[in-house]
């Protein structure tokens, strides 16, 4: 290793480079968020309908957004057990055990019997597969996007940094057009009987292709070398958190308007036009397709304005536009399909500008010793308070208080974003 934090002629002659981390860490997201948008677009169209059928579709639906949430309480958890493994077997036997864990939890609500079959037992099962995902996601942290960031080109941090994030449009667009085509080439009763069962066990597979896509990187003699110059090692959970947790509760806000975003043009519009417009549902999951490519794009160029004025920069100015888009952009979902459209692919553009530098804004704050277990905790609580209980919120404000009252919850988001900015830049100056 090169004191200017290059990599020294050992790891390049390993192979060690940027560009590979890069592809091990955008297969890595691409999965994780394929698993996640396959569950959330679900919980919207299916989960409501096989798991309380004797409630009305609103009801069930929030419900079904009910559980959603229970993968993001139980990720703190997984991180906690899996860390654990890491220190004791290494990174390899994490992910092998994590990410198979995760496949056969996403697998199992494949073949989910509905309440018509067993009962409240079937919520159960959904339950308890939710919390697996949960665990299982906690232990697929690999630490590849701080190494990828700590081993970026001078002047390139910020490209670098969108790479991870750009999985989380790539694996929407994958699921919404997978549902699309099964939605919109079924009929409504061999939909629900079984075609929405299959992009679970495409998951399955993308799983065990970024498997052996991770472990190829992590499981290498020049990365684990690699990962130990760079301590990026596991520290205890709690050990880090008495050390670190004023930078791990400014992390987990720091991200959060750009998170709560993300769910106000996923999870939450699908809810609302199934719910309340006579819209087909197939369309608008092409429209959420051809949206995501925006925010692709969107992410893309994050990454060259983070280069140009930094990260903080533009994740404040991200959060000021975030908070402007929240006062007028929700009503626009009763205006139609012209204004369901200029709804999202405003708030993918805004979603990409702001989600491309969220991970890890404030990681360079935490000591080396710490810094890879307090990422992957900032990154665990900044998903369960951002994300975890976004739909649900949304979703019951919206229905009692009106579409202005989904914006005044992402406009909270925004402030706590700047909010959190602010601090960290105040704690960096007491530093110096």
């Amino acid at each position: 290793m090169t004191g200017d934090g290059s990599l020294g002629p050992e790891a390049r002659h390993g192979h060690v480079a940027p560009g590979e981390i890069a592809v091990g860490v955008f297969i890595g997201r691409t999965s994780e968020f394929f698993d996640f948008f396959v569950y959330a677009i679900a919980s919207v169209i299916v989960f409501p309908k096989l798991l309380f059928p004797h409630l009305d579709a609103l009801t069930a639906t929030l419900w079904s957004f009910a559980i959603f949430p229970l993968a993001f309480v139980a990720r703190p958890v997984g991180t906690a057990i899996f860390m654990a493994v890491d220190r004791g077997w290494g990174k390899g036997v994490k992910m092998t055990i994590a990410l198979f864990m995760l496949g056969t939890a996403t697998v199992a609500i494949a073949f989910l019997p509905g309440y018509e079959s067993i009962g409240v037992a079937a919520i159960w099962l959904l339950a308890l597969a939710r919390i697996c995902q949960g665990i299982a996601l906690g232990g697929t942290w690999d630490g590849l996007s701080s190494l990828l960031a700590m081993n970026a080109p001078e002047g390139r941090r910020g490209w670098y940094a969108m790479i991870p994030q750009l999985g989380a449009p790539a694996g929407l667009i994958v699921a919404s057009l997978l549902f699309a085509f099964f939605v919109g080439n079924l009929s409504a009763q061999d939909f629900f009987t079984w075609g929405w069962r299959y992009p679970f066990f495409v998951a399955f597979a993308l799983n065990v292709v970024a498997l052996f896509a991770r472990l190829r990187i992590v499981s290498t003699p020049e990365y684990r070398e690699l990962f130990h110059n760079r301590e990026l090692q596991p520290a205890r959970i709690f050990e880090t958190i008495r050390a670190e947790g004023r930078n791990v509760v400014v992390g987990a806000f720091a991200p959060l308007a750009s998170f709560a975003l993300f769910h106000m043009v996923t999870v939450f519009p699908l809810s609302w036009v199934f719910l309340f417009t006579a819209e087909g549902i197939a369309r608008f999951l092409i429209i959420e397709a051809v949206a995501a490519v925006f925010g692709l794009v969107a992410i893309m160029v994050s990454g060259i304005v983070a280069d140009r004025v930094g990260r903080r920069s533009l994740l404040l100015g991200s959060a000021i536009a975030i908070a402007a888009f929240s006062g007028f952009a929700p009503q626009l979902l009763d205006a139609g399909p012209v204004g369901e459209a200029i709804f999202m692919i405003l708030g993918f553009i805004l979603l990409g500008l702001s989600f491309g530098q969220s991970s890890g804004a404030v990681a360079s704050s935490f000591a080396k010793a710490y810094r890879y277990t307090g990422s992957a905790i900032t990154n665990d609580f900044a998903w369960l308070f951002g994300a975890g209980f976004a739909p649900l919120a949304a979703l019951l404000l919206s229905t009692h208080f009106g579409l202005i009252s989904a914006g005044a919850y992402l406009l909270s988001g925004a402030i706590c974003t700047i909010l959190a900015l602010w601090l960290n830049s105040r704690f960096a100056a007491k530093k110096e």
